[in-house]
């Protein structure tokens, strides 16, 4: 299959993210392989879509220092056609581009409805990210997995519900992720409140979210395909994320570090909760934060951290991600593109 991975640039991309790992992955399955950038799309006179794009030319990459380097390389640019691509698969991270390029993140989506539009599948599906690109998309997703949360411009509304909750809460911002802009305040020891409430709400809404005391031991990355736990040889693509010293956030790109979990029954029962959702708007390929019996958030654009579960379980997660993609390519031929794109992306 012709498959291509959009990604916030292709000149920044890094090795170690699981966007290399999963192209990669393809090349050596066989693939025709290709990296593209948010803002390398054309919409031509003709209507038809079109894209500056990167593929290594070599096959079996053992590096994915190598694989990239062979991408990044001057001379591997090419004008495409989109309407040729079998799979593509949206990976951009709407945090990298907030500030320095705003408008990335809806020609992002954009763009991908109207490939969709022309019979490629486009994973997870653009008009479902459309959705998700707010924070706000999360409070869709059943109550009893969320922690109590309010969305609100208005200072005394917020300390009101800080208080409600003992004087501890956390505050972010409702656009943005990667945990930039997350604050733990508590009333008793914030004598600042008013300040940060003013320098989130310049961006837009807040974030009000009651603070779960199991997140001193950071919170668990559970990838799910298709609405269910990524598992390859009875082993979970799972991991925790710890954050460094006294450092909130947990995430990678924020100094956290990843180790091995047991993936509980009661986390399961939490993916059994959102599965209805996930599948029905095509959600291919999530990440779920968890901390204790609560959801923190739902990651639909890009997930990652495949790379630490590899090194903590010794397994290859990205391998059958791919050859799920191959699997949902067998089923439109049979259908002859008689299903949705929402609908196949997740089935």
């Amino acid at each position: 299959m012709k498959i291509g991975f959009v990604v916030n640039d292709v000149m920044t991309e890094k090795a170690v993210y699981t966007t290399t790992r999963l192209a990669m992955q393809a090349t050596n399955m066989g693939h025709d392989t290709w990296l593209l950038g948010m803002g390398d799309f054309a919409y031509e006179p003709d209507g038809s879509l079109s894209a500056k794009a990167r593929g290594a030319k070599g096959s079996n990459y053992r590096s994915l220092e190598r694989f990239l380097e062979d991408v990044q390389k001057p001379d591997m640019e090419e004008y495409i056609t989109l309407s040729e691509f079998d799979v593509v698969m949206q990976r951009a991270d709407p945090a990298d581009d907030a500030n320095q390029a705003p408008w990335a993140n809806n020609a992002g989506v954009a763009f991908g409805q109207l490939i969709a539009s022309t019979g490629t599948l486009v994973v997870n599906d653009p008009g479902s990210l459309a959705n998700a690109l707010s924070k706000a998309y999360f409070q869709h997703f059943p109550e009893v997995v969320r922690p109590r949360t309010l969305i609100s411009r208005d200072e005394s509304q917020i300390t009101k519900f800080i208080k409600s909750l003992g004087g501890k809460a956390v505050l972010k911002p409702l656009q943005g992720s990667g945990g930039s802009g997350v604050f733990l305040v508590n009333t008793d020891e914030s004598p600042n409140m008013s300040q940060i409430i003013e320098a989130i709400g310049r961006d837009g809404y807040i974030v009000a979210q009651e603070y779960l005391e199991e997140a001193k031991n950071g919170d668990v990355r559970m990838f799910v395909m298709n609405g269910k736990p990524l598992r390859v040889n009875g082993k979970y693509a799972a991991f925790r994320r710890r954050s460094s010293g006294s450092d909130l956030r947990s995430n990678m790109s924020a100094g956290g570090k990843a180790e091995s979990v047991k993936v509980t029954d009661e986390m399961l029962r939490m993916v059994e909760v959102v599965r209805p959702k996930l599948v029905a708007d095509g959600m291919f390929l999530v990440g779920l934060d968890i901390v204790g019996d609560k959801l923190m958030e739902v990651n639909v654009f890009s997930p990652g951290g495949l790379g630490s579960c590899q090194s903590l379980y010794e397994e290859n997660f990205a391998a059958p991600i791919i050859e799920d993609l191959e699997r949902k390519l067998e089923i439109r031929r049979h259908y002859n593109g008689q299903l949705r794109n929402i609908d196949l992306a997740s089935l």
